[in-house]
C-alpha cells in the first residue's frame, strides 16, 4: 500500500516542521511520500526529496489540504492513503505508516482512521481528542463517527468516491463533513490509541476567528448533510450547550454573528444523509444531534 503525506504551513513553525518531517522520514517499511503547502508562504530549507507547493494566499485548512491531495493526482489518486499531519506534531513511533498499511489492508471498508493526540511533555490526551462521546478512555480504540484533522490517515478512494473537504469552511468542522460523507457512503472510520502524534497541549479558542468559524460552520454542517427534520434539533442542542458554557460576552457576540452567517450565506452543495446513516451514527453512539 503506498502511502503519502500532506503538511499544510503557514511558515512560522520551521523547527517543529523538521522535526515532523525526520519522524516521517523514520517510519518503517516503504518511504512516505510527503507534500507540504505553504498557505501563502514560500517553504524552504526542507529535505530533499519533500516536495512543495507555495499558495499565494492562505486557503484555509482544508483549501490548504485539498490542495495537498491533489499534488498526489487527482483525489491523490496516485498513493492509495494520505496521511495529514500538523506542522507542529511528531510522530511518536517508528511503525505508525505500517499500522496503517495494515489496518486498510485488514478492512476494505475502512476509510479513514483518527490517530490518537498526546501532549510531548506529559502524555495527556485532551478529552477533545477523542473523537466520540464517550472520552473518558483514550486509550481505547473504537469504531466513530469523526475524526481529528491534523492526525489522521485516508483512504484515496474515499475522496474519489465522495470529493474532498469543504474548502469553504476554512476552520473548524470541516472533518465531520467529510466523515459524514464517507460514513453515508459505507465507510468505516476507527480511532486508534495506538497510533500516536505527539502535539502540544492548546486550547481551541486561541484562534481569533474560533468562535464565529465554529458557529457559522456548525449551521453550514448541518445544512449541507442532515436531513431537514433534523436541522434545528442539532443546532437547538448545540445553541443549548453553547450558552451551558457561558462564554465571554465577546465570544458570546462571535458566536451569534456566526450563527446568523451560517444561515444566510451559501453552504455549498446540500446532499442530506440517508436515514439509515443516521441509525449507523447512532449506533456507534453519536446520533446527529449532537
Amino acid at each position: 500500500m503506498r502511502l503519502g503525506a500532506v503538511i499544510i504551513t503557514m511558515g512560522n513553525r520551521p523547527d517543529e516542521l523538521k522535526a515532523l518531517l525526520d519522524s516521517v522520514a523514520r517510519q518503517d517499511g516503504a518511504p512516505v511520500e510527503v507534500v507540504v503547502v505553504g498557505q501563502g508562504v514560500k517553504v524552504t530549507g526542507l529535505p530533499e526529496g519533500v516536495r512543495t507547493v507555495d499558495l499565494p494566499e492562505n486557503l484555509g485548512i482544508p483549501g490548504g489540504r485539498n490542495v495537498g491531495i491533489e499534488a498526489f493526482g487527482p483525489g491523490g489518486t496516485d498513493v492509495d492513503a494520505l496521511l495529514f499531519l500538523d506542522d507542529d506534531g511528531l510522530l511518536e513511533r517508528t511503525d505508525t505508516a505500517e499500522l496503517c498499511r495494515q489496518a486498510f489492508a485488514e478492512d476494505p471498508s475502512l476509510g479513514i482512521v483518527s490517530f490518537r493526540i498526546a501532549d510531548p511533555d506529559t502524555g495527556v490526551t485532551q478529552r477533545r481528542h477523542v473523537p466520540r462521546l464517550r472520552a473518558s478512555d483514550p486509550m481505547r480504540s473504537s469504531r466513530v463517527t469523526t475524526f481529528l484533522g491534523g492526525a489522521n490517515a485516508v483512504r484515496t478512494r474515499v475522496f474519489e468516491q465522495v470529493g474532498g473537504l469543504p474548502g469553504e469552511f476554512f476552520y473548524a468542522h470541516e472533518e465531520t463533513d467529510l466523515a459524514w460523507r464517507a460514513l453515508d457512503a459505507g465507510w468505516r472510520i476507527d480511532y486508534r490509541a495506538d497510533m500516536v502524534l505527539l502535539h502540544p497541549t492548546t486550547a481551541p479558542s486561541r484562534h481569533a476567528v474560533y468562535h464565529r468559524m465554529v458557529a457559522r460552520n456548525r449551521v453550514w454542517l448541518a445544512r449541507r448533510n442532515l436531513p431537514a427534520l433534523l436541522v434545528p434539533l442539532y443546532l437547538g442542542v448545540w445553541m443549548a450547550l453553547t450558552l451551558l458554557r457561558k462564554p465571554s460576552g465577546p465570544a458570546l457576540k462571535a458566536w451569534f454573528g456566526g450563527f446568523k452567517e451560517g444561515w444566510t450565506t451559501p453552504c455549498g452543495p446540500r446532499r442530506p444523509m440517508k436515514w439509515r446513516t443516521v441509525w449507523r451514527l447512532t449506533r456507534l453512539g453519536r446520533p446527529p444531534v449532537i
